[in-house]
């Protein structure tokens, strides 16, 4: 058996003005703050003499390799990001940037979501990605609509409640 998988598919590149901030502002960080940091306390653990038994030299030089990444990762993503600016025409219907109101039809369970993009999903805010399964499947779905997401625990039917474009 081979070891070979199909390449996963690329995000979405679309993301909100703030998350659009957001990411530079990161970038932004580990350039100009945190690099340097690390580069300082990496030159001083080096100046300690052995550095095969030097934990912080290690530590130092993995930290190093992390911003790095992290850095040349945001510098090729950022450039390719498209800011969606404002609300849809039809604002009556669920797009990008739409924070909707779900009852799942099984449960009677209420959830609170606001679709983004993939660069800024966070799950405790309720913030999915636009790539996500629930996602796809309730896209320009409108209030009273039902409809079924297959969801990584099986299919779930779920009403939409719901829809606003109002920013934090």
């Amino acid at each position: 058996m081979s070891r070979w998988r199909p390449p996963s598919p690329g995000s979405t590149a679309i993301i909100t003005r703030e998350g659009f901030e957001r990411l530079k502002a990161e970038l932004d960080h580990l350039w100009h703050v945190l690099r340097p940091e690390v580069v300082k306390a990496l030159a001083a653990a080096a100046a300690e003499g052995d550095r095969s038994e030097n934990a912080e030299y290690t530590y130092r030089k993995k930290q190093l390799g992390e911003i790095d990444r992290r850095a040349r990762y945001l510098s090729k993503r950022i450039p390719s990001l498209k800011v969606a600016e404002g609300a849809p025409g039809d604002r009556s219907r669920v797009f990008f940037g739409a924070r909707i109101e779900l009852e799942n039809v099984d449960t009677g369970e209420i959830h609170r979501y606001r679709i983004v993009g993939p660069d800024e999903t966070d799950a405790k805010r309720g913030w999915i990605s636009i790539d996500s399964p629930l996602a796809r499947a309730v896209l320009k779905r409108r209030v009273d609509d039902e409809f079924t997401a297959e969801l990584p625990g099986g299919p779930a039917e779920f009403a939409v409640l719901a829809v606003d474009y109002e920013t934090d």
